[in-house]
Formats: structure tokens, C-alpha cells, sequence
């Protein structure tokens, strides 16, 4: 699962988005951001479908790669949508078995909460981590929060912890994993018992990683 995840890393690549200023897609991945998470509508969400799979496309990531970033979320897509589902009150029931009632504003916000943290991710990545090395995400950045160094603010400082941040994430996902893999060749178990007992065992990978 860890080899999954692909959040911070960089493909690179000719496609228009990779020839883009880091600046121009830092503005454009806010105006993404804003539409999304203020989208109510069926035609807002439609139309945050349609952009999102544009990004995808334009970007020449293949969609395997995109799909597995979102591998990691399933577990918080799915809890989110039961959620949404089974909680959310409305007027017009679709389905009552004793206490446990679904209506069809519950259907509708779990697709929307899906569409809207699926697409944020996906439009995170492809505007930014997947299509920006971190020297010019680096770079954009304290470009664009020049203006604020008249009030002192170290952008430089600002923008280089950003990128290390980000940077970092897949060593660290690499990293992980090969101590996870270590850990079981010695006949750790990770997958057994109850709660505190897997959290016990996440100690010999927490205290070398660090």
C-alpha cells in the first residue's frame, strides 16, 4: 500500500501543464481549490468532473498513476460517504429498515463529498507535485509571496521548508517501507491482534524512521 502513494512526487515530462510557470499553476490550483469547495449544485459538480479529468488529460499522467494516489483515501472515501448516507436527514426516504433510514439528500451529499475530496487530491497533484519539480515549486512560491518581505516576512525561508516538506515525502514513504519489509523478514506481525496491539507494533518502524 505504501508503494501507492504518490503524493510529492514529480513525473516529469513535455505536456503543457510541465511547461507551465509554478506560478501560474499555484494560482490556478486556488481558483481550483475555491470552485470546489464551493460547489453545491449538480451542474457545479459536473462541471468539477469535467475539469478534473481535463487536468488529468492535459497533463499526460497516466490515469493508473492518478488512481493509485487516491488507493490510500478509499478507507476515508467510503467512511465519509456511509456517513453522509446513513446520518444525513432529508424529506423524501428511499429505503427504512427499523430505525436505519436513507433519503435521498443522504445519496446525494455522499456522492458530492466523494466528488469533492477526490477531486481536490487528484487536482492537487496533477496541477502541482505531479507536474512541478520542487525547484521550481520552490521558486514560484517566493515569487509569488515576494510582496511580503517589505513586512519581514522570510519568504525564502517559507518556500525552501514547503518544497523539503514535500520533497521528503516520498523518501520517507521509501523508507517505511523498507523497514516494514525488514521488520516482517524477522517475523514481525503487523496485521494481527486487536487495535492497541497493531499500534504496539508500529514501534519498531516509528523509532528507526525517525
Amino acid at each position: 500500500m505504501l508503494k501507492d502513494i504518490t503524493l510529492g512526487q514529480y513525473f516529469p515530462g513535455d505536456s503543457i501543464l510541465h511547461r507551465t510557470d509554478a506560478r501560474i499553476k499555484i494560482l490556478m490550483l486556488i481558483v481550483y481549490l475555491v470552485f470546489v469547495l464551493c460547489a453545491k449544485t449538480a451542474f457545479a459538480f459536473g462541471f468539477v468532473v469535467i475539469a478534473t479529468g481535463l487536468l488529468v488529460m492535459i497533463s499526460e499522467i497516466p490515469l493508473k498513476t492518478v488512481l493509485k494516489s487516491l488507493k490510500p483515501l478509499l478507507f476515508v472515501l467510503l467512511f465519509t460517504a456511509v456517513i453522509n448516507l446513513f446520518f444525513a436527514n432529508g424529506e423524501d426516504i428511499l429505503w427504512q429498515w427499523k430505525f436505519i433510514k436513507i433519503y435521498r439528500e443522504g445519496i446525494e451529499n455522499a456522492v458530492k463529498m466523494v466528488i469533492r475530496l477526490t477531486s481536490l487530491v487528484t487536482g492537487t497533484s496533477v496541477l502541482l507535485t505531479y507536474t512541478t519539480s520542487p525547484l521550481d515549486l520552490t521558486d514560484g512560491i517566493e515569487r509569488l509571496l515576494v510582496p511580503l518581505k517589505k513586512i519581514g516576512v522570510p519568504v525564502h525561508d517559507f518556500a525552501m521548508m514547503m518544497s523539503i516538506a514535500l520533497r521528503f515525502i516520498p523518501t520517507l514513504i521509501e523508507e517505511t517501507d523498507k523497514i516494514i519489509s525488514a521488520q516482517k523478514a524477522r517475523g514481525a506481525d503487523f496485521e494481527s491482534g486487536n487495535i492497541f496491539a497493531r499500534a504496539k507494533a508500529l514501534i519498531p518502524i516509528l523509532v528507526p524512521l525517525f
